[in-house]
This record gives structure tokens, C-alpha cells and sequence, in this order.
């Protein structure tokens, strides 16, 4: 598949594709109440979230947690979340989306910072696996940045994919942090983990929609 004619689109799957706030809170406050701490709303989530994560942790507990008590919250918050994340769905017209990409014959490819043994029952279960040219989720300890996997993730699609022709859609800064490092283009969705104003800081196009999400890609590689 010549990618002159074609753009690739490296989708984020938790709070973009998959629509898991709820998940999300209620695991960082059953993770938050092991250490005292009061719970959070979503609004302060996304004001105060950030990557790495231990960084946000630190923000509400005003230092960073010790080793221990990283380990023990990152636990509490993944075994939480594995409990709750059943009752969460794709984001509204994401699967319509993805089809609709791929009809018009163009590629994508799903990059996560969850772990890929998680990830890939997961997106399987939706039946949008095949929507896909790759599915990758982290492998090793959690909490850090995506760029090195975002520069794995494209080796991976080397020959296929072309970085200047593709573009991250995902609900954190750190994925336009990814983006940049290797050479693609980013547009940050509202509808996650972070407010508009922290994704707006990261100077890339910021959407409320998946469909506005996907409309700014295929203008960016036009």
C-alpha cells in the first residue's frame, strides 16, 4: 500500500476510542483512598492529570509517592479498573468511524498505554480488530510517557506507514509529545482524560469529537 496516496491515522484507545471516564475515576479514587486522600471529580482529574503519572500523583499529594506507595495505588487502580471497565462501550460513532476510514482507503493502527495482554481481548471484543493494520498496547511497567512506543510502534509499520503522512488522535498531551517525537501530527480530543486548556498548551489541534477528530486529520495530510 503506497502511502503517498494514503493517510494513517494512530488511534489512542482509553478515553478516545473507548469511553471509560467512569472507569477511570472510580479506580484513581479507590487507588487515592488506600493513601487517605480525598476522592476527585472527573473536572479535577482533568485539570490535574498528567504523564508520567507518579507527576500527577504528586500534585494531590503535594510530593511523590515512594516506591511502595506507587506500586500499591498502580495496583489497587488496575485491578479497579479491570472490575469496571466492562460496563464501558466505544465513544459515540467511534466504530462507524473507523470503518468509514478504512472504506476510503486509508490505514490506522491502535497504540495504548494499557497492557497489550489487557488491550487486545478488549478491542476484540468490539469486533473493530480488523479495522486495524496493528494493535499495541504497553508492554512493561506503567505510568510513563508513549513516545518510545509510538517510535516501536511505527518501526513496526516501517514500509507501510509513512510518520509524515500520519496523524495520533488520542485525549492527552502526551500523545501530541508522542506524535512530535516521531515526526507525525497529533489532534487532541476533549472528551478524555485531560481539560481543554491542557490539551490546547500542547499547540496541536484540539476537537469535542471523534468526527472532528478524523475531519482535522485528513485536512492535515491532504
Amino acid at each position: 500500500m503506497g502511502m503517498q496516496a494514503n493517510a494513517h491515522i494512530v488511534w489512542d484507545w482509553n478515553g478516545t476510542l473507548f469511553h471509560d471516564n467512569d472507569a477511570i475515576i472510580g479506580a484513581t479514587n479507590a487507588a487515592f483512598g488506600e493513601l487517605g486522600l480525598a476522592p476527585i471529580t472527573l473536572e479535577q482529574y482533568r485539570s490535574l492529570y498528567c504523564v508520567p503519572v507518579p507527576k500527577f500523583y504528586e500534585r494531590l499529594l503535594g510530593r511523590l509517592p515512594t516506591d511502595a506507595e506507587w506500586e500499591l495505588m498502580d495496583g489497587i487502580f488496575h485491578r479497579y479498573y479491570a472490575e469496571h471497565r466492562v460496563r464501558c462501550g466505544l465513544t459515540e460513532g467511534a466504530a462507524e468511524l473507523l470503518a468509514g476510514w478504512r472504506s476510503a482507503g486509508h490505514s490506522q493502527s491502535l497504540l495504548s498505554m494499557y497492557g497489550h495482554e489487557e488491550l487486545v481481548p478488549l478491542v476484540r471484543g468490539f469486533g473493530i480488530e480488523e479495522h486495524f493494520l496493528r494493535v499495541d498496547g504497553r508492554t512493561g511497567p506503567s505510568g510513563g510517557s508513549k513516545a518510545e512506543h509510538m517510535v516501536r510502534h511505527l518501526e513496526a509499520l516501517a514500509g507501510v506507514v509513512e510518520p509524515e503522512r500520519t496523524v495520533v488522535i488520542g485525549d492527552a498531551a502526551d500523545d501530541a509529545v508522542a506524535a512530535r517525537h516521531v515526526g507525525a501530527r497529533a489532534v487532541l480530543y476533549t472528551g478524555g482524560s485531560h481539560s481543554r486548556a491542557g490539551l490546547e498548551a500542547a499547540g496541536v489541534p484540539v476537537v469535542d469529537t471523534l468526527a472532528e477528530a478524523v475531519a482535522e486529520a485528513r485536512r492535515a495530510v491532504a
